[in-house]
This record gives structure tokens, sequence and C-alpha cells, in this order.
């Protein structure tokens, strides 16, 4: 029996390959494929089964495109109703796979279809659960998401979601695996481990969702307890893996189209594209495509872009390292964002030499940021509310870049105003929001708050409730 965790960092996600005599399964698959056919190829194993724990709304599975391609049936838990053709399993229905069994546990809550899948050894015994969003390690699946489509309040989920943990999971045995869909990172959850396999006897001491004396009224509150609002994208990641999307095949094809800059800037012109520099913050920084948008590759990107840009049919136009295009098509389109209509072939040096216009993004060192403050200079802050409340500059505004179009009013006009964030990515990001929107007056604090409090920048866990919105 061969166990495999594949995970991926920048999506904080966990799919999984599953191989017993020379038969495979895939549980909860990304969207690009072929990595798993050929894993199975170069094992002599053919894949049987696709399982998908729920739709899932932070990323578009590969189910749909893997099927196609192996012919394997997707598997759903009951009360699915996907607009493709899938087995929609009872609860406690059982598939076999070489000499093991994966057995179908409804555990609702996250959403209705939710399922965990319970795997049994050739010998009948509880070996391993692949809980989806159901249970994750220090934490479960939010409760707020799936509200609309279940004509059902957090609260009422969150209850059945109690029920769920409480009478198919908590019974199992102390030694059996979790593992679950996402880690820490992902926003399908508050308090995630950074770890990504645990015992379920473990968790059982270390997830506060999992006490055994808790009660079904203080588990809603706690679960639903300083929930944020799920990002925008979220709703339609969700619609593409219940009804379908384009393969990604054709996606790659259309999006690493290499454009000179004439025709570049012809497409941005004539369909309204997004242009999105995903090379380093300090690449951005010394030069970049006016009012182009700043999410760098080598961050948390995909969820950035989802937060950020929002629909995933908005046209898209990249600025890339080189050698990178096809990765950043196939990240964007792992979050639903399908329209990239290609890159800028030769980078922004062709676009200079092309000698079309290019913008810069000042900075400053935090030892010359504190000699500002001490004339009362603002500053702002684009990190979560979670990080400003723990501690942070005396005086600094808190503008979580979650939330920037929120706050646009309370930047100054005309004076110089300093952002910052932990160490320089986000408040990149941010400062090419501001610039696209029209405002230049703006310094970005070089590597963030932690050069800040390395500068001896005076500090504090005070919170003006009239900081905050």
């Amino acid at each position: 029996m061969i166990i495999e965790q594949i995970y991926t960092g920048c999506l904080a996600q966990g799919a999984y390959y599953i191989e017993s005599e020379g038969e495979a399964a895939i549980i909860d698959p990304l969207r690009e494929v072929k990595p798993y056919i050929k894993k199975a190829e170069d094992n002599g194993a053919t894949i049987k089964y696709i399982f998908e724990t729920h739709f899932h709304a932070d990323f578009v599975s590969g189910h749909i495109t893997l099927s196609k391609e192996t012919g394997a049936p997707i598997v759903y838990g009951p009360t699915a109703q996907p607009s493709f053709d899938a087995i929609i399993t009872k609860d406690g229905q059982e598939f076999k796979l070489g000499k093991i069994t994966i057995k179908v546990l409804h555990t609702p809550g996250h959403t209705m279809e939710s399922s965990t899948y319970l795997l049994k050894d050739e010998n009948g015994k509880d070996r391993a659960i692949f809980s989806g969003d159901t249970l994750f390690l220090g934490d479960v699946g939010r409760p707020d998401l799936a509200q609309k489509a279940a004509h059902m309040t957090q609260e009422e989920l969150a209850g059945t979601l109690y029920d769920s943990l409480r009478n198919k999971i908590m019974p199992l045995a102390d030694d059996v695996i979790v593992y679950p869909a996402h880690g820490a990172g992902s926003a399908c959850g508050k308090n995630m481990m950074k770890e990504t396999v645990d015992t379920l006897g473990n968790q059982k001491k270390m997830n506060y969702a999992l006490r055994a004396d808790m009660t079904r009224e203080e588990f809603i509150k706690e679960v639903t307890d300083g929930l944020l609002p799920p990002p925008q994208y979220f709703p339609l990641n969700v619609k593409m893996n219940k009804e379908g999307y384009e393969d990604i095949d054709e996606i790659l094809e259309r999006g690493t189209q290499a454009l000179s800059p004439e025709a570049f800037e012809v497409a941005a012109n004539e369909t309204g594209a997004v242009v999105l520099d995903v090379r380093h913050q300090d690449d951005f920084a010394k030069g970049h495509i006016p009012r182009s948008i700043f999410i760098g590759l080598d961050g948390s990107f995909a969820p950035w872009v989802g937060a950020l840009i929002a629909d995933v049919k908005q046209p898209i136009l990249l600025v890339t390292p080189e050698g990178r295009e096809e990765e950043t098509v196939t990240r964007l389109s792992r979050v639903g964002f399908d329209g990239t209509l290609g890159y800028l072939k030769g980078g922004i040096e062709a676009w200079e030499k092309a000698g079309k216009e290019v913008d810069t993004v000042k900075s400053v060192h935090a030892k010359e940021l504190k000699q500002l403050m001490e004339q009362k200079v603002p500053v702002f802050d684009v990190r979560k509310e979670s990080e400003y409340n723990a501690e942070h500059a005396v005086d600094a505004h808190l503008t979580p870049l979650d939330y920037l179009n929120d706050h646009l009013a309370e930047f100054p006009d005309k004076e110089t105003f300093y952002i910052h964030c932990a160490g320089g990515y986000r408040s990149m990001i941010a400062a090419s929001i501001l610039k696209s929107r029209g405002i230049h007056n703006l310094v970005d604090v070089d590597s963030g708050f932690s050069a800040m409090k390395e500068a001896g920048i005076p500090m504090t866990d005070y919170v003006c409730p009239t900081t905050l919105k």
C-alpha cells in the first residue's frame, strides 16, 4: 500500500495518491493532472477512482480533467449535485482498491456534501482518514462558506459539523492517521498547525474543537468566533468545481503567448486586462509598467490574486521572471483565473527599450523612517488586524491589504505617507494598488516591520477603538 501526500505550499493544500495492488485513487487533485497520471504510469498502476471531499472554494480541482484523461469516475459524498457525471455515494458506502477499502463517512458542516474517506487495510483495520475540510490539524473547516447554498446559518452549519465530528470522527481509534486537505496559511480555517499529518489521538489532545467535554453551544461559539469574510473568489471557484471548466492545456496555450511590447500594449488597451507583475518586489520597485499590479510569485501568490483581483473572468496580461511564464499561468488557473492572454516578451527591459513609460516605487530604510516619525509623518500598516493588535508602531494606522479598497479615503491626498507590512511583500502589493488608483505620494518601508523593530522604532500593543473599522 502506498499513501503519498502531494502538498502545494502556495495554496496550503494537500492532494493524495493512494495505491494498492496496481490500483490507484486520487483525492482532491489539483488542476494540473499530469503528475498524478505520470506517477501511476511509473508505478504500473491504473487510476481507478477520483475522490472529492467536497466542492472546494479556495482552488479549482483537477477532477474533471483527470476523469476525462483516465476514465476513472469522480466520487462525491451524499447530497452533492454536480453538473457532470459522478458517483454520488451513500453514507458508509465502500470502494475496493486492490487489497484495501475506502469507506465514505458523510461529515457535513463545512459544506453539506463534505465527506471524510476512511482507509481500511487488507485486514479491515482503520488506518487513516482523508478529512478534507472537515478536520484540520489544530482546527476544523469554517462553517460559513455554504450558507447560501445550504440555506442554513453559519451557526446551524457549525452545529452540524459538531455532530459530524462527534458521531463519525472522534469514535475512531487514536492511532488513525489524519490527512487533511489544508494546512497553516489556508483561508479555510483559523488556527491550523504547520504540520500536515498527525494522529487522531494527538488531535483529540491538541485541537480545541475536539475537546471531549465541549458542549454543542461552546463549539458553535468557538468555531464561529473571529471569522473574517471569505475571499470574494471563493463562490466562483465552487461554481467551477460544481459545473465544470476549460481544459488546462488550452489555458496554458493561450496564456503563454509571447507578446512584443507593442502587441502587449494594444492587448491591454483593447481588452481592459489587468497587467499583473509577478517578479520580486525589489525588481517591481525599480521599474514597472504604470498602473500594473504587483503580486510576486514567491509569496502567497494564488491566494492574494484571488483576494485582490477577485473576478476569475478578469483578463490578465503578465510580466514574469524569464522562464516562469508557464508556472505563472498554471498557478493562476489553480484558483480559477483562466483569462491570461499572454506575457511581455523580453520583460520590462524590452518595454524600456521600446521607449515606453516606466514607473517606480520609492522606498526608505527603517532607520531613516525612525527619524521621520519623530516629525509625526503618517505611517500605514497593511498587515492583518491580528498582527497589528499583537504589536505595531506607535501612531501607525491599520489599513489591512485584504480590505485596502475600503481605506482609500484615509490616505493623504498630497502629504507623503509611508506604508509597511511584515517584510515587504504585502506593502509592495499595496503600493501597486494605490498607484494604480492614482495615489503616488507614498513611500514603501524597506523590509517592513521586522526592520522597524531592529531600528528601535517605538512599538505598542495598544489599540485605539477609533483606529479599527
